[in-house]
């Protein structure tokens, strides 16, 4: 519809010095090669024409407004740790960096609140709220996100079971539309059932809709004391189906991970992160807080009980922040480990109803066998969203290309068979763009598609991710 984009030439270079500053402008080849894709190459490297640095609102606004009327493409980007390819100019165009928008604006005590803007990292915020004595739960694995990329990715990541989402946190928004226009999504209420929840519709949405340029997120009180509980399983079967126990048991967990074995030698072997236990094939690690420490025990007692009744070797209890912060560490190692233990990866990043990890996990396990490749599971069992990652290893180019597409097919459709869907909480970007038609159907991709009309009829706005035209 909006394809082809016009071509940049001077006077469009000359327009976005003259709105903002030559200082934070860059152009061509003078443009960091790292701008050009996410923590996820595979899923396309694509140079800008123009790479700019925007410090308020109106910048934004007045960039947006003229690449609407000159039909220019213009990906807006944080600190470019997604993992869908998201923040990339697949057309070329402009990139709008929002880092240098990265002020805590306001920290709000009577109602438990936080205003800041989309540049501020993820550890800035939580660290804002810390010191005002509360807590903001959101924990994706990568700290250095900016806080505007979570919000719309809709971020999950390991607390999600006892505290939810990202969107479970945001309670209002500031916004530029593609046009120009700013729009102010609710307020600092708690409640509001004001008209449609346009801002819910934001969240998540991948950055083809508007430019976040201003956040209000919900804070609660922060937690007294938080242990953790390492559990080894011989085998992966009776590692996943306890989690169901746990969580139906009278304790809420904060966090409920599991993790092979083979991925705790990787991180070990490449990245120097020793895990305190090699004694099982398959791990689950639990994580309880709460408001005392003496509640906190409890609760690890039952959950201990829990997992020994189910099979478990063992229960180690991590009781102090440097075994906490061990454990937690190769956790979240998983991902740099795998890259540096083969030479390409991918990764379905499913969630499935929790009652149906174990099956999908056995027949992941399956397809690896059948099409001779290497798959390892790891993941946020306690929310269904397990992180199935695919590596080349030794493949030939075409025998990976081959392969990858053949094998995410087969992932999909056992996430869809157990009443799954297709990302947990990377998203669509244009990694899965290809898969996501097929899995939705035609009806749901067309809403899709109207809905991103509505908001940007020219299709100037990060296009080519989530929907294609």
């Amino acid at each position: 519809m909006a394809y082809p984009y016009k071509k940049i030439d001077e006077k469009d270079i000359a327009f976005v010095t003259e709105i903002t500053d030559q200082s934070r402008v860059w152009v061509g080849d003078e443009i960091p090669t790292e701008y050009y894709h996410d923590e996820m190459p595979e899923y396309g490297i694509f140079q800008p024409d123009i790479y700019v640095e925007a410090i308020n609102k109106e910048e934004i606004s007045a960039l947006l407004k003229y690449c609407n009327e000159k039909n220019i493409p213009i990906t807006a980007r944080g600190a470019g740790t997604g993992l869908a390819g998201g923040a990339t100019c697949k057309y070329g165009g402009i990139l709008l960096s929002v880092m240098k928008m990265n002020r805590i604006l306001e920290v709000d005590e009577q109602n438990l609140s936080i205003t800041v803007e989309p540049g501020a990292l993820l550890s800035e915020v939580a660290a804002a709220a810390a010191e005002h004595g509360m807590f903001y739960p959101p924990d994706p694995g990568e700290k250095t996100a900016s806080i505007g990329g979570t919000i719309v990715t809709n971020a999950g990541g390991m607390r999600a079971v006892r505290y939810g989402l990202t969107r479970d946190y945001v309670r209002a928004l500031e916004v530029v539309l593609p046009n120009g226009n700013i729009l102010n999504l609710s307020s600092n209420v708690v409640k509001n059932t004001t008209g449609l929840d346009i801002k819910d519709l934001v969240i998540g949405s991948e950055g083809i809709l508007c430019v976040v340029t201003k956040l209000t997120l919900k804070l609660i009180a922060a937690p007294k004391c938080s242990y953790s509980l390492v559990v080894p399983f011989d085998n992966i079967e009776s590692c996943i189906r306890t989690v169901p126990k746990l969580l139906n048991s009278p304790i809420v967990p904060t966090a409920i991970e599991f993790i092979e074995e083979e991925l705790l030698e990787i991180v070990e072997r490449t990245l120097g992160k020793p895990f305190p236990d090699h004694s099982g094939s398959a791990y689950l690690i639990v994580m309880i807080d709460g408001s005392s420490k003496e509640a906190v025990e409890a609760d690890c007692d039952i959950a201990a009980d829990i997992c020994l009744n189910a099979g478990a070797m063992d229960v180690l209890l991590c009781d102090t922040e440097e075994r906490i912060g061990s454990v937690w560490g190769v956790r979240g190692a998983v991902l740099e480990g795998m890259k540096a233990d083969t030479t390409s990866e991918e990764e379905a990043d499913v969630v499935v109803p929790r009652s149906h990890i174990a099956d999908f996990v056995l027949e992941a396990k399956k397809v690896a066998k059948e099409h001779r490749v290497r798959i390892i599971t790891v993941g946020h069992a306690g929310d269904g969203n397990i992180h199935t990652e695919i590596l080349r290893d030794d493949l030939t180019d075409e025998q990976w290309r081959d392969t990858i597409d053949i094998v995410l097919r087969a992932l999909y459709a056992i996430s869809k068979k157990y009443g799954g869907q297709l990302s947990g909480e990377h998203g669509i970007g244009n990694g899965r763009l290809k898969f996501l038609k097929e899995f939705v159907g035609d009806e749901m991709y067309e809403v899709y598609k109207n809905i991103k009309l509505a908001f940007d009829p020219n299709l100037i706005l990060n296009p080519g991710k989530m929907v294609e035209f």
